[in-house]
């Protein structure tokens, strides 16, 4: 989803949930963007061959398993839009 998209169904929800405030405009731009950007790790990753592991090859020529890196991308970027979701009143933590 383009980040367009993801600032109005934030501003809808956190209508709905009575946390609107127009200074939250950053915090709603800067959301969107993480949003934005972890959307693209998803796609890229679903279109790649690789799984969540890879081979790596370390200095002394030994082959290891790793998380695939556009997976820990993913994982970093829903771990912070959930911050900002708990920020703007978003989740029932965030709520009270």
């Amino acid at each position: 989803m383009k980040k367009t998209a993801w600032k109005n169904r934030i501003r809808k929800a956190c209508r709905e949930a009575g946390t609107y405030k127009p200074y939250f405009e950053g915090v709603i731009q800067t959301l969107a963007e993480v949003l934005e950007k972890r959307d693209e790790a998803q796609r890229t990753y679903e279109k790649g061959e690789e799984g969540l592991l890879i081979e790596q090859t370390n200095k002394a020529g030994f082959t290891n398993y790793v998380k695939n890196p556009i997976v820990s991308i993913w994982e970093d970027m829903n771990k912070l839009a959930l911050n900002y979701w708990r920020d703007l009143g978003l989740t029932p933590a965030g709520l009270k």
